[in-house]
């Protein structure tokens, strides 16, 4: 990808149902050179919009991080017979002590013991396995944009603020999860479609889409190789902090361009960072400028992420193409 196309990625990562117009307006380029980027990039399968649930907040699941060791040789196929699981959302290898890392969502908690006993530990060639749920997510993947525009850019694409305050549990209706599921296939469907495929006037549709999107209850997502976005270091941070310290370093480090994804979890770290960045000299930057200024932090574990078997429930299918886990 050229500037422009990371830059006008990036757009469409702030506010994935946006027109071209209003891209091109916000960003000072053409829609037609817009709309030929964009179509030309997802049709090729480099770029997906798609959408992701708020898991704990909907009821849909419980989010957790497992990491596992794998015997030697058959990273690939474990990573695979991952992958392919439904409940899992993301799939890396990586380097450390972890072979492969994978963002699982159990359908209960009493399901989880079941999904990382009973099935993981037993695929052919998983040696050992360890598990954090997530207590608190500070920021998505979905939630982060390549760093490329000014503020005043993000502003007119995004010129809402996210609200303050959520409830812990908020559920969709019979009617907002048909709509939900149509989004997850394809997050820039329209509303005539959605409206026709669930005998609804288009007025009603745009309303019960708005609804879930205000509610943060589903959170669109267009996903694309950092890679590709010149962002090639990718890593997974592990972090101890201080109790009384633990909400306000996520929210710093969540406010941060280069911070794809921060969580809270259960476990010996009580923080989970992913960060992209162009080279291994930003990530050291990053550790000893960043995370190094935060006091309340007293422990930094980092691993690199070395390759992506599955992202937002997107398996990997090539080195540029994504297909969803039926």
């Amino acid at each position: 990808m050229d500037i422009l196309d990371r830059r006008l990625v990036a757009a469409l990562q702030v506010s994935p149902r946006a027109s071209w117009g209003e891209i091109g307006r916000a960003v000072g380029e053409h829609e037609r050179t817009v709309a030929r980027r964009l179509q030309k990039l997802m049709a090729e399968g480099v770029v997906r919009v798609t959408a992701i649930y708020d898991d704990l907040r909907t009821g849909h699941g419980r989010p957790a991080h497992l990491h596992a060791q794998v015997r030697p040789g058959a990273i690939a196929k474990v990573a695979r017979a991952l992958a392919d699981r439904p409940d899992t959302r993301s799939v890396y290898s990586l380097t450390g002590a972890a072979d492969l890392g994978c963002e699982l969502v159990s359908p209960s908690r009493e399901e989880l013991h079941r999904i990382v006993f009973d099935e993981i530990s037993h695929i052919d060639g998983v040696a050992q396995t360890l598990t954090n749920v997530v207590l608190h997510t500070f920021r998505t993947v979905a939630e982060w944009h390549a760093p490329f525009l000014a503020d005043e850019e993000v502003a007119e694409l995004r010129p809402e603020p996210p609200p303050a305050c959520l409830p812990d549990e908020d559920g969709l209706s019979p009617l907002e999860q048909e709509i939900a599921t149509l989004l997850t296939t394809d997050g820039r469907i329209a509303f005539t479609a959605i409206a026709e495929r669930l005998d609804l006037s288009v007025p009603t549709a745009r309303r019960r889409v708005s609804s879930l999107l205000d509610r943060r209850l589903l959170l669109l997502r267009a996903e694309v190789e950092p890679a590709l976005l010149g962002l090639e270091v990718e890593a997974q941070l592990w972090l101890k902090a201080r109790p009384h310290g633990l909400d306000l370093v996520g929210q710093r480090l969540a406010a941060h361009p280069n911070v794809r994804y921060c969580a809270a979890t259960t476990g010996t770290h009580s923080l989970i960072v992913q960060v992209a960045v162009p080279h291994e000299a930003d990530l050291y930057r990053f550790i000893t400028g960043v995370v190094g200024s935060l006091d309340d932090v007293t422990d930094v574990n980092s691993t690199l992420i070395t390759r992506a078997y599955k992202r937002g429930h997107l398996r990997k299918s090539g080195l540029l193409t994504l297909e969803r886990t039926p």
